[in-house]
């Protein structure tokens, strides 16, 4: 019996463990990354987070759903678009693909904890999730806060999108340097970045919540934060036609064969395809096949999904709803303005002190990326005038001058993804990656004809 038993569990182990296969042969350009496996919600953006953790970029690949069965195949290469070449990353994908982050990952989340795969930095921190209307100066605000009630910022991302601000910062205690457990003082805290965020016209409210600092992925939890806080629906029909005019996205019912099919088409940028199937995944879409790719600096992609009851999108108004979410993860992560890097010693009340500086210089941070190790602040904020518009550079050079040339630095190289137009060939084919998908469905047999 125990005998027969430990074989179940063998064949169960075998069955639920992707099978991972790296081929640097088969294409010229890029390195092609298979990952074969029982199929489980949530599958697609476990592998598209650890490629895009490891720095990779994925130029082109496809999906699909076979019963039981799952197939990815990505075309990557790494940040200079070379081809993977280096042993320990090949064993690294293979490992973290093949069984270690899956076998680490919670039933509820489907992802690995942190981006950055450093969990161990953030397990004696303690993480702040903040939401609300953003007006210009708020982040500085929000850094003097922390500042006055003894609170070290050891790391934080900050997203702005549609009039809404979310983030996640962690802290630790100054004269202690560890978790602050407190529940006194964390209400304390709580109370005083809730008045921060407050707006006597937000008719959404203001949010602000002490969450574990081994929650789910950082990114994947500002996407949820500002789905929840609702930032794709927009404050004015004017913003929307303008926003929805900067990249196309599509849903349409395919009846014939029981899925919806989503196409999202604007200009490609780093960690697009994480965005758009993290919002599925979370708007608890299950994507069955699919295909993704670029044509010079645009990104087409098409996905195949239905509820995870099997059944299609259902009405108009679900419809809409797809779309604006999609739009807005896309519009999220490429927030308009400048990009400046901050790097010197870290101190007490350092943030405090250079976003204060940015608003006195009447410059708004749209995005930031706070981090410290080792007693250096690595930080990099992306920055607009107080009306979202680019800034005047003379405010950029007298912010540089203020905090010294050699700590704060202009990217030129870096310039804030803009979306384009679609051209009108885009526009009038929209589904045309649809006969690339079926090819790919004939090629693995799901379908009889491709035509």
């Amino acid at each position: 019996m125990e005998l027969a038993d430990e074989y179940q569990k063998l064949v169960n182990r075998m069955m639920n463990t992707p099978r991972v296969v790296i081929d640097n042969a088969v294409c010229a350009t890029a390195t092609v990354v298979r990952v074969n496996s029982a199929r489980k919600h949530g599958m697609l953006l476990e592998a598209v987070q650890v490629l895009t953790d490891l720095g990779l970029t994925i130029q082109k690949g496809y999906i699909s759903s076979d019963g039981r069965w799952f197939m990815d195949v990505f075309h990557v290469v790494d940040g200079r678009g070379h081809k993977l070449l280096d042993p320990a990353l090949l064993s690294r994908i293979e490992r973290s693909l093949g069984g270690e982050a899956w076998s680490s990952s919670s039933a509820e989340d489907g992802c690995n904890n942190h981006d950055d795969g450093d969990d161990d930095g953030l397990a004696g921190l303690t993480a702040l999730e903040l939401t609300g209307t953003d007006r210009p100066g708020l982040l500085s605000e929000v850094f003097a806060v922390l500042r006055d009630l003894e609170c070290d910022v050891v790391e934080a991302k900050v997203w702005t999108h549609n009039g809404r601000i979310a983030s996640l910062i962690f802290v630790k205690d100054h004269d202690s340097g560890s978790l602050i457990a407190d529940a006194h003082r964390v209400h304390r805290i709580e109370g005083r970045l809730r008045n921060v965020l407050s707006d006597d016209h937000d008719v959404r409210g203001a949010k602000t919540t002490v969450a574990s600092p081994t929650m789910t992925h950082s990114d994947r939890r500002l996407h949820q934060l500002m789905f929840a806080d609702r930032d794709y629906e927009r404050v004015s029909s004017n913003e929307a036609s303008s926003s929805s005019s900067k990249l196309l996205v599509t849903v349409q019912n395919w009846t014939e064969r029981g899925y919806s099919a989503v196409s999202v088409q604007c200009r490609d940028r780093p960690k697009l395809l994480f965005d758009v199937v993290c919002t599925l995944t979370d708007m608890e879409y299950v994507v069955f096949h699919g295909t993704f790719g670029t044509d010079a600096d645009r990104a087409y992609q098409e996905f195949y999904i239905r509820h995870m009851d099997g059944s299609p999108i259902s009405s108009e108004a679900e419809r809409q709803r797809v779309i604006q979410c999609l739009q807005a993860a896309v519009e999220r992560r490429a927030s308009e303005g400048m990009r400046l890097e901050l790097s010197m010693p870290d101190r007490k009340g350092l943030l405090a002190d250079v976003t204060r500086t940015f608003r006195e210089n009447g410059l708004s941070v749209t995005r930031a990326e706070i981090t410290t190790k080792a007693g250096e602040a690595k930080n990099e904020f992306c920055v607009a005038d107080t009306n979202g518009q680019p800034p005047d550079r003379r405010a950029i050079h007298a912010v540089i001058e203020w905090i010294g040339k050699d700590h704060l630095k202009l990217n030129e190289q870096r310039m804030v993804w803009s979306f384009q137009d679609p051209s009108p060939e885009e526009a009038a084919g929209v589904f045309s990656l649809g006969n690339l998908v079926m090819r790919n469905l004939y090629y693995l047999g799901l379908i009889k004809s491709c035509s």
